[in-house]
């Protein structure tokens, strides 16, 4: 895996975006080490390589690339586990706690400041690709969700999570109800939260301004030829019958599923690009 200069340099805004504010910084840094971030981390690498292993291929030594990487928290477990883990994020502050992060515990993993839409990284690099809690930031998503497909070998697995404009409960604002609000009043909140109201926000330079379901997700990666996954498709099936037989139902009936997808605060979908056939 090779690392490249960008094609274009991420803009003076889009550079001090997150490190703009320093309670910012500080938030993600204590953020990143907590026991619920460390569970989510391992849920995330436990689809990801159930998924590969299902499909027969490779889960160990990967090439891993997290976009938006914040401090580094999910490149350093991957790392752990032997991977070749790169992580690329445009706050210069908490890159640079990655680097020390990793340096203390003496692991080979890469970090780059960089712009999510235009990734320093060479064409189909990675065998995964991350995109966790950053679409919803990024004024241009389709153009970071295509440069994490330009950077994606064949046979990779893209895994995202962002909002969930279906579930009424989110974290991105600090108001109830906020994903069902009309579109004219999330742009008035977006507005407010970077002048008078920055706390809705956890003081973020670059709150969240887009809201999605897995639906719409699923059209957008089918037409690009990858095959689109939610998180009932990907769950691990469970040690009781019980438990296997609600995933089943979730997986078998679209109506539950549609349910399943309104009790829950995120939207995950996990990408599987066809392997090369020969």
């Amino acid at each position: 895996m090779s690392i490249e200069p960008p094609s274009t340099q991420p803009s003076p805004t889009e550079t001090a975006g997150p490190n703009a504010d320093h309670r910012f910084v500080g938030y993600y840094a204590a953020q990143s080490e907590d026991e619920a971030t460390h569970q989510r981390i391992d849920g995330v690498r436990g689809v990801v390589l159930r998924l590969r292993q299902r499909r027969g291929l490779a889960t160990e030594a990967l090439d891993v690339l997290d976009i938006g990487c914040g401090p580094g928290a999910q490149v350093l477990a991957w790392a752990q586990g032997g991977h070749r883990v790169t992580g690329v994020d445009i706050s210069a502050p908490l890159i640079e706690l990655g680097r020390q992060r990793a340096a203390q515990g003496k692991l080979a993993a890469s970090f780059h400041v960089g712009s999510a839409t235009a990734l320093p990284v060479a064409n189909a690099a990675f065998d995964v690709v991350m995109v966790s809690e950053l679409l919803e930031h990024v004024q241009d998503w389709q153009a970071c969700l295509d440069e994490a497909l330009r950077v994606l070998r064949p046979g990779g697995v893209l895994y995202c999570s962002t909002t969930n404009w279906l579930c009424p409960v989110q974290e991105e604002f600090r108001l109830p109800l906020y994903s069902w609000y009309p579109a004219a009043l999330k742009r008035r909140c977006e507005k407010m939260a970077v002048t008078t109201h920055r706390h809705w926000v956890q003081f973020a330079s670059f709150p969240a301004v887009h809201w999605f379901s897995f639906y719409q997700f699923r059209r957008y990666l089918n037409a690009r030829g990858i095959a689109a996954y939610d998180r009932f498709d990907v769950m691990d099936d469970g040690s009781g019958p019980a438990q296997r037989a609600v995933v089943h139902a979730l997986r078998g009936v679209a109506a539950l599923r549609f349910i399943g997808h309104l009790l829950t605060p995120y939207t995950v979908v996990v990408g599987l690009r066809p392997a090369t056939t020969r």
